[in-house]
């Protein structure tokens, strides 16, 4: 599908959003994650467009912050005075030989590929429109055709008597438009309306009496051309959202005990045989490998999981990598710069943070482990906690091969425990300690033979 190569886009992004209730830009609020702005930009970028433009208004200096990197034009409307006001902010940008796709800022999960399939069908010089048909057709324009079936005039509802409010084909506001002719167009449009506003929409009858043909597509879905105007509609589509990507991976192969619950605000690929069990969030970028579980209530972030690993229930794995033949949890905590080798076991309460563990070694319970790297085969008891943290520096724990470290034990780091070695329980270690050797730092156990217990008086 050829795309004209001088096709310019519009986002239209200038709306307070007024029944959010919210003092963030209504384009920044977050959908699977992810802000409704950055969901359009994503497919604008799919389009491959020669130039691309934001207009923004309300709250413009907070988005071109958390935009900084985006490879766009950033476009005033000071005042916001309607579609047709908006898209004219942008025309000084533009030549005459180009095309302009006007998208909406608020309207997250257009597909790319409609986009292309209209763009591929209108000519040139002609105007495109994305309509669709909808069973309650309240609150939008109508697209209004003559007995031929060509589109004559879009009027929004306000402006609609009840002959036309009975049309069922509604405007999307998704429109692609020759440069040359647009530039006429909005300077003869007028504010003369109920809402006082100058209506992009208006252009279509100015295009009709000029004798320009308007091309029009329909996307698969309604919920494809939804726009966000308040908290409800964003939690509508969200659950459309979720629905669709769930669908995508079952049909994959993922099994899913309840799709309802399960939010992916990221990108998942799977291997086979992975099971997910209810109230799993994936985000980021998440890898999981050949039969793997994950138990209920579990949150993975941009994690790779190697084959026959499993994640059991309330476990939190962020930025990590887990080796083949694994287990996890329950209740365990994985952070960001953890790598584990094969067939580890990270127990109940356990929290690691940017460790390296190898192969076959166990650290089951009630323990934290930071900054540190962990042999082969070492077993690291109930409590035992890496000392990782002055108050100002951090320092590395070593524990070579095949040592084993006691129960409420303290690594005060910088140590190293040597390969083979033993921790006696309940030792503060501050100095490294040989191999094969056992190590231990106790007081002296006694009894105060003439103690007697307290008594409430």
């Amino acid at each position: 599908m050829t795309i004209n190569t001088s096709l310019a886009i519009v986002i239209l992004a200038a709306g307070q959003g007024k029944r959010m209730y919210s003092d963030l830009p209504k384009v920044l609020h977050r959908l699977a994650d992810k802000p409704l702005l950055q969901h359009v930009l994503d497919t604008a970028y799919q389009i491959n467009p020669t130039q691309l433009y934001i207009v923004h208004g309300h709250g413009g200096a907070q988005l071109q912050t958390v935009f900084a990197q985006t490879n766009a034009t950033w476009v005033q409307q000071a005042q916001q005075l309607g579609t047709g006001h908006a898209v004219a902010q942008v025309l000084p940008y533009l030549t005459d030989n180009q095309q302009i796709l006007v998208l909406y800022g608020d309207v997250p999960l257009i597909p790319a590929e409609t986009l292309k399939t209209l763009c591929a069908q209108t000519p040139s010089n002609q105007v495109g429109i994305l309509t669709m048909t909808i069973d309650n057709p309240t609150g939008y324009g109508r697209i209004v055709r003559n007995d031929s079936g060509q589109v004559i005039q879009i009027i929004e509802e306000k402006e609609a008597d009840s002959t036309t409010k009975a049309i069922h084909e509604i405007n999307t506001g998704i429109m692609l438009i020759p440069v040359n002719a647009l530039r006429t167009w909005l300077q003869q449009l007028t504010n003369h309306n109920a809402q006082g506003e100058y209506y992009l929409t208006d252009i279509i009858a100015l295009a009709v009496r000029d004798g320009i043909n308007i091309t029009t597509h329909s996307p698969r879905h309604e919920y494809d051309v939804l726009g966000v105007n308040d908290r409800l509609q964003l939690a509508t589509l969200e659950r459309y959202y979720q629905q669709q990507q769930i669908i995508t991976l079952m049909q994959q192969g993922l099994s899913v005990r309840d799709p309802a619950r399960l939010d992916i605000r990221g990108q998942v690929s799977i291997g086979r045989d992975v099971c997910v069990d209810i109230n799993v969030i994936f985000e980021g970028v998440i890898k999981l490998g050949n039969r793997v579980t994950i138990g209920a209530n579990c949150i993975l972030k941009d994690v790779e999981i190697a084959d026959d690993v499993e994640i059991r229930s309330h476990c939190v794995l962020e930025s990590c990598t887990v080796g083949a033949n694994s287990i996890i949890g329950p209740f365990a905590r994985l952070r960001p710069d953890t790598v584990l080798a094969e067939q580890v076991h990270i127990g109940n309460f356990v929290e690691v943070k940017k460790t390296t563990v190898g192969i076959g070694s166990k650290i089951n319970h009630l323990s934290y482990i930071g900054d540190s790297e962990i042999g082969a085969g070492v077993n690291i008891g109930a409590g035992t906690i890496t000392c990782n943290y002055d108050g100002v520096n951090k320092f590395k724990t070593i524990i070579e091969d095949g040592a084993f470290i006691g129960s409420d034990t303290q690594l005060v780091a910088p140590v190293t425990v040597g390969k083979g070695a033993t921790i006696g329980a309940g030792s503060t270690i501050v100095h490294d300690t040989p191999a094969e050797k056992l190590t231990l730092s106790r007081a002296q156990q006694i009894t105060i033979e003439q103690w007697q217990k307290p008594v409430k008086k």
